[in-house]
């Protein structure tokens, strides 16, 4: 469930308990959508995680560990500048809205006081995180600008008046009388009714208080949710599927939910990350592995039309070595050809045929035979430089081939972004200039052998570099797939010799982390590390070998796997 407006108001609660006069000590943005903040209070250190992505909008302290950016995006700076050092003066919920705000209070570079304070509207695909001056509510910037082309009724950029979402002419639901609740119930459907007047109501709260009965016991019940909130006394949980899948969480008791099996948790936040950890992390990786394998099934279908047409080319440029015998033909026969004719006929002795030549009927034999010889000189020049464009085009079709298969075997975020960042750096996508490249560890796939020897495989065409190039050592033995896309795969031998066992498992796990996972009989080749080079210039991934031998067998791992170095 996104955050409705009673799970806000527990986490505004939970919030201002916790973090009220907390002193900001660093800031990051890990994503283009995400904030970290790292607090220091009297009650110790706290990780505040923001988000405004339309798959998991929210506010909450965690203790997760986040990958950042070597160098920060431009609203981090903007924040690290305004509210650095800074010190948290309240924390709040604007009405029952999905809306958060954090003021804070420091001083300037002259030492005068400046107040500042983050709006997080948690609004699905609408979120934002928008810095405002607290004295004048002039926005500085946000994460996500809105221009007028955007949003004729509500623009969010830096120097305008900010201006709350449109109430709709809903009631905060610590407002909402019986009177309201009355009106309410005149209609046909009271869940709806509640849903379109109340403000902070998600579908299936509504639903919930609909089934209460009278308008009395309707109001009753969002009394005692009112005062839960006002009181911090709530009771934050969370419902697995039968699977054991996380379905929801909430702070309130969800009556559709009866049947399910239900964990408490101490705090809001708590409820929050558990959710997002099981289950958003799974839909992350969906959502960004599905749009970079879009970009790389377009830039394959670009590079297969590209070979297409050179292969096209280079078949005509084949079929010019006539241009040189028509040229040689004329020349020879220069006294057969009258002016004027448009072609001629000659005998070719080597071939032992006669050849019909065109000709201009403008210009001489001699001058004809020149044009032939300039059109073979181009078309020769041609045909190398075309030569050249196709085992650059088969180069970079080997590159996508062997990073879309390992985009299908990402586990985590971390290894969707190495492929993204790896494609921005070779340049089949475009960098992005907000946000620079994050400085990704290296952790390949680890496995132990029936014999002993540790068996690296890596999970991008960077890590296949750094494993064969720079982590073994010459005496190592190195695998992949015959003419397949797939891992590097390098059995370390730690300069002992290691048996047909170990070498059969790591040919194996090569097979395994390729395209022929599904094959029954795959073909690997294996050589030392010392027979692997790296062509000048060459792409990720890609390099040569000799004194190899190939193997015929069965994708699979062994049973011992070792945590990612």
């Amino acid at each position: 469930m996104a955050f409705d407006g009673i799970f806000t108001g527990a986490a505004a609660f939970e919030l201002n308990e916790k973090l009220r006069g907390a002193k900001v000590e660093k800031i990051y943005q890990p994503e283009r959508d995400e904030l970290v903040f790292h607090l220091h209070s009297t009650l110790g250190d706290h990780k505040l995680y923001a988000s405004c992505g339309s798959s998991h909008p929210g506010v909450y302290l965690t203790s997760e560990e986040f990958q950042n950016p070597d160098s920060p995006g431009s609203f981090c700076m903007l924040l690290r500048k305004h509210i650095g050092k800074s010190r948290i003066n309240d924390i709040y919920q604007k009405d029952s809205e999905r809306i958060i705000e954090i003021l804070f209070t420091g001083r300037d570079e002259m030492g005068y006081g400046k107040n500042k304070k983050i709006i997080f509207e948690i609004m699905g695909k609408h979120s934002n995180i928008i810095l405002v001056n607290a004295d004048d509510d002039v926005i500085a910037d946000s994460i996500k600008r809105i221009s007028p082309g955007m949003s004729r009724i509500r623009p969010v950029l830096p120097g305008r008046a900010y201006d709350y979402p449109p109430a709709r002419g809903k009631i905060s639901l610590f407002s909402v009388t019986l009177s309201d609740i009355n009106e309410c119930c005149l209609e046909s459907d009271i869940s709806r009714a509640l849903l379109s007047r109340i403000q902070g109501l998600s579908p299936l709260i509504s639903d919930q208080l609909s089934t209460e009965g009278d308008a009395d016991a309707i109001f009753k019940k969002i009394c005692i949710i009112r005062e839960s909130l006002i009181a911090g006394n709530f009771v934050p949980a969370g419902w697995l599927k039968k699977d054991g899948e996380p379905r929801d969480f909430h702070v309130i008791p969800v009556s559709a939910y009866g049947e399910l099996d239900i964990i408490r948790f101490e705090s809001p936040s708590e409820a929050v990350s558990w959710y997002y950890k099981n289950k958003d992390s799974a839909n992350r990786i969906r959502q960004k592995s599905s749009d970079l394998n879009k970009i790389i099934s377009s830039a394959l279908k670009k590079q297969r039309l590209k070979k297409q047409r050179l292969c096209e080319d280079l078949l005509y440029a084949e079929e010019s070595k006539k241009f040189r015998l028509y040229g040689e033909l004329l020349t020879a026969n220069i006294h057969l050809i009258k002016q004027g004719s448009d072609s001629v006929r000659i005998f070719d002795y080597n071939n032992e045929e006669e050849v019909t030549i065109p000709l201009d009927m403008r210009l001489s034999a001699a001058q004809n035979a020149q044009i032939y010889f300039k059109k073979f000189r181009k078309s020769k020049t041609a045909l190398v430089e075309k030569q050249k464009q196709l085992s650059e085009t088969d180069s970079d079709i080997t590159y996508l081939e062997s990073s879309a298969e390992h985009l299908k075997r990402a586990e985590k975020v971390s290894d969707i972004d190495a492929i993204r960042d790896e494609l921005a750096e070779t340049g089949f996508i475009r960098k992005r200039r907000d946000l620079p490249a994050k400085k990704i560890k290296a952790e390949p796939f680890s496995y132990l052998s029936s014999e002993g020897y540790v068996i690296l495989a890596g999970k991008n065409n960077r890590e296949n570099d750094f494993l064969t190039f720079r982590k073994a050592s010459r005496t190592d033995l190195w695998f992949h797939t015959k003419d397949i896309p797939g891992s590097h795969v390098i059995l370390l031998t730690e300069g002992r010799e290691p048996g047909e066992n170990s070498i059969l498992e790591a040919a194996a796990i090569a097979a395994y982390h390729s395209k022929a996972r599904s094959s029954e009989n795959v073909p690997v080749d294996y050589t030392h590390i010392r027979y692997v080079k790296k062509p000048s210039g060459a792409k990720p991934g890609m390099c040569i070998f000799t004194n190899n031998k190939t193997l015929y067998i069965k994708p699979s791992v062994p049973g011992s796997i070792l945590p990612s170095s």
